[in-house]
């Protein structure tokens, strides 16, 4: 087990969590779950925890009640190659959830992620202040990340690190 493990607290329904985040992302899987046996807290058979590796990151995810609930605070950032990733994380993501701004969204269960186009970062940071301004302003305006539309305000130069 890796030294840090996302922990994730659903109130009754992290199996299900588990499941449809393994069906959306590649090289993922159920890796355990465990069940409430006579000793309870929970029913019997009733899932306890499972664990799960979504491509190569490994997760944690509790039944543990309506107590906790989850916040944009906390976020997965998903680092995305082309346009068509975007869209299919973000169509994926955004099934039964809310969609927010500049490439974020909570999904059904409430956890909140970030789908970003690899190379932002490098355009909003860019030696041009004005240019990683034009991107940065074009973002803000966006949902879903636009991929030509952020590189189109960029203005040429140095776009290739986004496509």
């Amino acid at each position: 087990m890796p030294k840090i493990t996302p922990f994730l607290w659903f109130n009754d329904n992290a199996e299900e969590a588990a499941e449809f985040y393994v069906s959306i992302f590649k090289n993922s899987k159920i890796l355990d779950v465990v069940r409430y046996g006579d000793e309870g807290p929970g029913p019997k058979g009733s899932v306890m925890f499972t664990k799960f590796r979504l491509d190569g990151q490994e997760f944690m995810a509790l039944n543990g009640g309506p107590e906790m609930t989850f916040s944009s605070a906390t976020s997965f950032f998903i680092d995305c190659d082309t346009q068509k990733e975007v869209d299919y994380y973000w169509e994926k993501l955004t099934a039964g959830g809310e969609i927010q701004q500049c490439g974020w969204l909570t999904d059904k269960f409430g956890v909140t992620w970030q789908v970003v186009p690899s190379g932002l970062i490098e355009l909003l940071h860019s030696s041009d202040p004005a240019r990683s301004k034009k991107v940065f302003e074009a973002m803000l305006k966006m949902k879903k990340l636009d991929i030509d539309e952020l590189c189109r305000v960029f203005d040429e130069g140095e776009l290739v690190l986004m496509r």
